[in-house]
């Protein structure tokens, strides 16, 4: 059973409907779709739209789908949880409901109309639901066509806070023991500091050897508001040591030239106690002043990031807890709101202090 979907399971899937048939949309249309070209593994699409118009009249037209839209759209689905393609690519992408359209003719994807929970004034009603897809993989059904799922379920009104990646392309590490599953959180937790980080007005030290990272066609070392070489960094460039100490330290936050709101170590699948050392060994390097020692993880990693970050040994770093959740549910703030004007504590609402 795929537990994840990623843009080449998309890909393989629509390379696999029917060749040469022009496909329905999901709501009733005189204009339909043809695949033309799919490019593996992960993209682009190329569909042909035929319009006709009252006149019969049938005119085509090529268009693409990008890889950064299939990513976006395979990265908002869970198993067994309705997806609206509009809310997640807004006003974005002309080929949305196409893309949706072909999925829906896939085996492993349902067109359903879950309730709407609606909150007016504090009375609260359930009104019929706009058409979603749901992705079943353990219930394919016949190729080519679309098949509706009657659900019981019922979506909130209130927007999604889901955070949302575009595509994304990892380096070569023959040497990396980590499956390219983790690999791949790993970079979208990185991803998503940087993002909030670019929004808070810090720039942000990425750790060296992930700076070929591909993410929207730019290495993550090429990207706005990254700090190429940490010898440069105002803050610390005069302690070389601690300049060493931070090279593969995962995301460093600077500000104004004067401050480091924190300090953060992604901890994926290896161990919390290695990270919590290369932030302690940083420390040391520099002269006493305020930031925050923090370790980003899964949330069903509480309780090992709590106890590791109380031993003795790591107890002056005062470190912080920052669950995937959160980070997911800040960078998803920062992509539906232009945060302005707030404090660095403000981070400290997402995070939980060990000790």
């Amino acid at each position: 059973m795929i537990i994840r979907l990623t843009a080449s399971n998309i890909v393989k899937a629509i390379k696999q409907l029917p060749q040469g048939v022009r496909f329905d949309y999901i709501s009733k249309s005189a204009t339909k779709i043809e695949v033309e070209f799919v490019n593996d593994p992960e993209g682009p699409i190329r569909i042909i739209r035929h319009t006709t118009d009252k006149n019969g009249t049938t005119k085509a037209k090529s268009e693409s789908m990008s890889v950064a839209m299939i990513w976006r759209i395979a990265n908002a689905f869970s198993a067994g949880v309705p997806i609206n393609f509009e809310r997640v690519f807004g006003s974005s992408y002309n080929t949305r409901s196409s893309l949706e359209a072909l999925l829906a003719h896939t085996p492993d994807f349902y067109v359903c109309r879950p309730g709407r929970a609606e909150d007016l004034g504090g009375s609260r009603s359930i009104q019929k639901g706009h058409k979603h897809l749901i992705w079943l993989p353990e219930e394919p059904h016949k190729n080519g066509v679309i098949e509706i799922r009657k659900s019981d379920l019922v979506v909130s009104e209130i927007p999604s806070v889901s955070a949302i990646y575009d595509s994304l392309a990892l380096p070569d590490r023959p040497d990396e023991k980590l499956d390219i599953a983790l690999q791949r959180r790993h970079a979208q937790i990185q991803i998503a500091l940087l993002r909030i980080g670019q929004q808070l007005g810090f720039r942000t030290h990425v750790a060296r050897n992930d700076h070929g990272i591909m993410y929207d066609n730019k290495k993550i070392g090429e990207m706005e508001g990254v700090v190429a070489d940490l010898r440069m960094e105002r803050l610390i460039s005069n302690y070389s040591e601690a300049v060493q100490a931070a090279q593969l330290i995962d995301c460093v936050w600077f500000k104004n030239g004067k401050l480091m709101p924190a300090v953060i170590e992604i901890e994926q699948s290896t161990g919390v106690i290695s990270g919590l050392t290369r932030m302690q060994n940083f420390k040391k390097a520099l002269p006493a002043f305020p930031t925050r020692w923090v370790i980003a993880a899964p949330d069903e990693d509480r309780e090992k990031v709590l106890k590791a970050a109380a031993r003795p040994q790591f107890k002056d770093l005062e470190a912080r807890f920052f669950p995937y959740s959160a980070i997911e549910e800040l960078y998803s703030l920062c992509q539906r709101r232009k945060i302005r004007g707030i404090e660095d504590a403000f981070l400290d609402c997402f995070m939980e202090k060990a000790n």
